[in-house]
């Protein structure tokens, strides 16, 4: 099997769980987000850009059963920023994969999308489900919900199975700690300097927290489970996500009491693009699969603190 973007946060989790379940693992990255140290031993490694036409010669060649395709482009600012730079790495690079994987004669393609392809309605609106209003506010969550369409049209063209996994706020151990992505992470580093947090907006702002692997757990169900026969986009999309909301400011003090510290907090303005308040019902991906979320948040938190801790405390 083959996992894109297996040197970065989620792939390299979801890479080392299928060597330990005895699957041959390849592993394609450019290693722009990904670190060359997180590739588990024991894959086969390909430096390499999906966004490169020569990636669906790689996949088409192999003979490969399975493809996770967990490289993007992952930072909304970024994508409102420099949306063909967005395009090329989201869009581009899945068509690429599609291509190979369809070459090659996979028997499935795991595809992780996103909450923010949600509609934001309402001051306070309930646990998202799969066939809920979609309404991208940004270029990023605009190519995750183009990517599911792609999805569906090389099912219905060429019989390519393939599953959408439409993520909630990941967090854990391997999350960048160099960029803002990840609020999780990007917290922890502020308190281990000994920095203030930077809250965005009010802080008030909620989000689904569900943690790596818990994911991994998912992705790792999918790859095998039946699927539903409705090929349409919301018929193979699953929501992976705990269901419940935890705001920024709850965030924070969690962390601030993990750690034993705290600088104080700024604000800075809020960001295009971001929706209010997300949370993600997993009834259909239990329903599928019997999967649901084992880490609490303050276990989850614990155990990414730590990480951060001893990274940046190594030379």
């Amino acid at each position: 099997m083959l996992v894109t973007g297996g040197a970065g946060f989620i792939g390299s989790h979801v890479a080392e769980a299928h060597l330990l379940r005895g699957d041959e693992v390849w592993i394609v990255d450019d290693l722009s987000w990904g670190r060359k140290e997180n590739v588990p031993a024991g894959a086969v490694f390909h430096e390499m850009d999906v966004a490169d036409a020569r990636i669906g010669d790689l996949i088409g060649d192999s003979g490969i059963d399975l493809v996770n395709h967990q490289a993007a482009q992952a930072s909304v600012p970024a994508s409102v920023a420099d949306p063909v730079s967005d395009v090329r790495a989201n869009v581009l690079g899945l068509v690429n994969v599609l291509e190979g994987a369809r070459r090659a004669g996979a028997s499935r393609v795991l595809f992780p999308s996103s909450c923010s392809i949600y509609a934001d309605d309402g001051p306070d609106p309930g646990p998202r489900r799969e066939a809920d209003a979609k309404r991208p506010l940004s270029t990023y969550a605009a190519s995750k919900l183009a990517g599911e369409q792609y999805l569906a049209c090389y099912r219905e063209t060429h019989g390519l199975e393939s599953a959408a996994m439409r993520y909630a706020n990941v967090y854990g151990p391997r999350q960048s700690l160099d960029r803002t992505a990840g609020v999780v992470s990007t917290f922890s580093c502020r308190l281990v300097r000994g920095e203030p947090l930077v809250v965005v907006g009010d802080g008030l702002q909620s989000r689904d927290y569900v943690f790596v692997a818990d994911v991994v757990a998912a992705n790792l169900m999918l790859a095998d489970a039946p699927l539903p026969r409705d090929r349409g986009v919301d018929g193979r999309a699953f929501n992976v996500g705990c269901g419940t909301r935890t705001t920024v400011v709850e965030l924070a003090d969690g962390l601030e009491r993990i750690s034993g510290a705290g600088a104080g907090r700024t604000h800075v303005d809020a960001q295009a693009g971001e929706a209010r308040h997300v949370a993600l019902s997993p009834a259909k991906l239990r329903e599928a699969t019997g999967w649901s979320p084992r880490t609490s948040l303050a276990e989850g938190l614990e155990a990414t603190f730590d990480y951060v801790a001893q990274a940046l405390a190594s030379p």
